[in-house]
């Protein structure tokens, strides 16, 4: 694409209204996230460095990340998906920083305390844009190289990573394995029950869907767990944890944005483009890589053996059995933290 006006345009006094909405949120971020976890958190395995967060400024963006282990340990970087958050891996990042590396947990652009920088800045969420903001978190924090690992959004993000900046990623642990993608492969249609499975993208590509969205984000988003992740038993604390990082004030106009630019109902940003077409191409990844998945996972997701030959590397694929489903990090955290143990073993 090479549309010079990259993004439809936003209504202005919106924008400036979500710009004072961040303003306020971003003063007390800190505060409002570590005070409401502790009051809603009983669980004692909840480690105070998800409550107490970091900041930097990395590109576009503040990130707020949740930081664990020793500085000059082996670097690890854990990517969260949708409609999740760092918590995520809030059992994973104890065990690996107990092993002595350093891990990163970022709040991804538009969840949690992650705030722009600029109220100017478009408010993209284009696939590649994600991992544009995980090399500059990790060159705002002097990582030249890290294992990287995610599910989800978290999991196309690492993908990306290793496939156009794999000189920064070391290693890999993907849950559902190789989810590059393109707007033009994306125009292809499914079969009517795959096509089932993705009705929020084709919700969310209307505007009845987008202010359904905006309207209902914690019913929305439950219901999201609860279909990806069916016998994962799931209590009212652990959601509303993980629910605080809706409340970023850019938090719908990113998620609408992402799964609009994945039909092609939204433009992504001209200056991208070039990053674009080598992802459209589905590059090859060699680095070494374990993907993991779910028995039990309810979301849309490719079989194991659609992406095997994605992998050039040193390889390994395992699939998880009994109830876990789609958050894999959360609802197994010993077998995701073996993967990335293991990966970096070799």
């Amino acid at each position: 694409m090479t549309d010079n006006n990259p993004v439809e345009p936003i209504n202005s006094k919106r924008r400036q209204l979500l710009f004072s909405a961040t303003a306020a949120f971003a003063a007390s971020q800190l505060g409002v996230f570590s005070g409401i976890a502790k009051a809603a958190v009983t669980d004692a395995s909840i480690p105070a460095a998800f409550t107490s967060l970091h900041t930097v400024i990395a590109g576009d963006l503040k990130i707020a990340y949740a930081e664990m282990g020793p500085k000059d340990g082996r670097p690890v970087l854990l990517v969260h998906g949708w409609p999740y958050d760092i918590f995520s891996f809030a059992e994973v990042a104890p065990r690996l920083a107990d092993a002595g590396y350093r891990v990163i947990v970022p709040y991804l652009r538009g969840y949690g305390p992650t705030t722009f920088v600029s109220p100017d800045t478009i408010r993209n969420a284009q696939q590649s844009i994600f991992a544009v903001d995980m090399i500059a978190l990790m060159d705002a924090l002097g990582i030249a190289k890290a294992i990287v690992g995610g599910f989800d959004w978290g999991a196309r993000t690492v993908n990306i990573m290793a496939a156009l900046w794999p000189e920064r990623c070391q290693a890999m642990v993907s849950v559902s394995g190789y989810l590059i993608g393109s707007q033009t492969g994306n125009q292809k249609p499914l079969s009517p029950k795959a096509e089932l499975a993705w009705w929020y993208q084709f919700y969310f590509a209307t505007e009845r869907g987008r202010i359904g969205y905006e309207t209902n984000l914690e019913d929305f988003n439950r219901l999201i767990w609860k279909l990806a992740s069916p016998q994962w038993d799931f209590d009212d604390a652990t959601f509303a944890r993980t629910a605080k990082s809706f409340e970023n004030p850019d938090y719908a106009e990113i998620v609408i944005h992402n799964y609009r630019w994945r039909l092609g109902t939204a433009k992504g940003e001209a200056k991208y483009d070039a990053l674009e077409v080598k992802l459209a191409a589905m590059p090859v990844i060699d680095i070494p890589t374990i993907t993991l998945e779910g028995a039990a996972n309810g979301a849309p997701h490719p079989a194991p053996e659609a992406y095997t030959h994605k992998f050039s590397g040193k390889y390994k694929h395992r699939t998880l059995g009994g109830k876990i489903g789609h958050n894999l990090p959360q609802e197994a955290p010993n077998d995701f933290a073996d993967a990335i143990l293991e990966v970096a073993s070799w």
